[in-house]
């Protein structure tokens, strides 16, 4: 691909979706837009980068920047935040909000719905310790086929075999020929939203545990920058922030910190998880 082409390519994607593209994956871009480039009866990839020079049609861009976008995840993966949401966070919002009993929780890049639905499930699992409250979970993603894909939440044994428990497997999934069916009462606890990241986050309104797993990697400084500090507008004071193990707030926003023998695992702050480790020199939450 000629370099001009790639930086055509490299701008809208920027612009469009945050995503981030350096010259050594031009052949990545060449492998996932020839299929685009067939689907809207171009002869080749050179002729539909000639028609994104003109007037684009607004499903052409769609469909592009949903063919770049990375949708790699799986159930309960990297294991350890999810342990962290369970022992930590939870008994941290079992006691902080047992007046309103309701909390909300937003799974930000939610692709094909693992992580949604790994916290549904994690939810259902404790939902004794929980009698009488509301849990939300609103999932959102770029890609709208991806995200009509989570909505169904049917999964090939590959999908299930990764990280899923057996037990969990079992206890929530129904075989239906090669596939699994993940069982209404857990696909209900999810709420899936189109959202692009680098939109305005208000109309989302306010959480109190955010999922940002390994979407930041993709972005540049500023982006990153102008992503967290949105965020840090849409959580509670004392809520928590989740990001994948590549991930750090270090060095690019001063919104959140991280949580003290935590990893993974953030807060604003002003959060009185922060103040009381610093100021008793223990660890934070214990």
């Amino acid at each position: 691909m000629k370099i001009t082409d790639f930086d055509i390519y490299k701008d809208l994607l920027k612009e469009k979706s945050g995503l981030v593209l350096s010259q050594d994956k031009s052949y990545l871009l060449e492998s996932r837009l020839n299929p685009v480039a067939k689907k809207w009866g171009y002869d080749s990839l050179d002729a539909m980068t000639m028609a994104i020079h003109g007037v684009p049609d607004k499903e052409l861009i769609r469909d592009i920047v949903e063919a770049m976008t990375t949708n790699e995840t799986s159930f309960f993966r990297d294991s350890r935040p999810f342990d962290i949401f369970k022992e930590t966070v939870l008994t941290y919002m079992k006691s902080a909000r047992n007046t309103r009993r309701r909390v909300r929780i937003w799974c930000a890049a939610a692709s094909s719905g693992q992580e949604p639905y790994t916290i549904a499930m994690l939810l259902k699992e404790a939902a004794a310790d929980f009698p009488g409250w509301s849990f939300e979970i609103v999932a959102t993603d770029i890609s709208h086929d991806i995200l009509t894909q989570a909505r169904e939440g049917r999964y090939t044994q590959f999908e299930v075999q990764r990280g899923l428990p057996i037990q969990l497997l079992v206890k929530y999934f129904t075989q239906d020929d090669s596939r699994w069916q993940l069982n209404d009462d857990i696909r209900k606890m999810v709420k899936y939203d189109y959202f692009n990241l680098l939109d305005p986050m208000t109309r989302l309104g306010t959480f109190d545990i955010i999922f940002c797993r390994n979407v930041l990697i993709y972005f540049d400084e500023p982006t990153k920058g102008m992503v967290l500090g949105n965020m840090a507008k849409q959580i509670e004071k004392d809520g928590f922030l989740f990001l994948g193990g590549a991930e750090t707030v270090l060095g690019i926003t001063d919104a959140f910190k991280p949580v003290p023998d935590r990893r993974g695992l953030y807060a604003v702050v002003e959060s009185p998880h922060l103040q009381s480790s610093a100021q008793t020199g223990t660890q934070a939450l214990a």
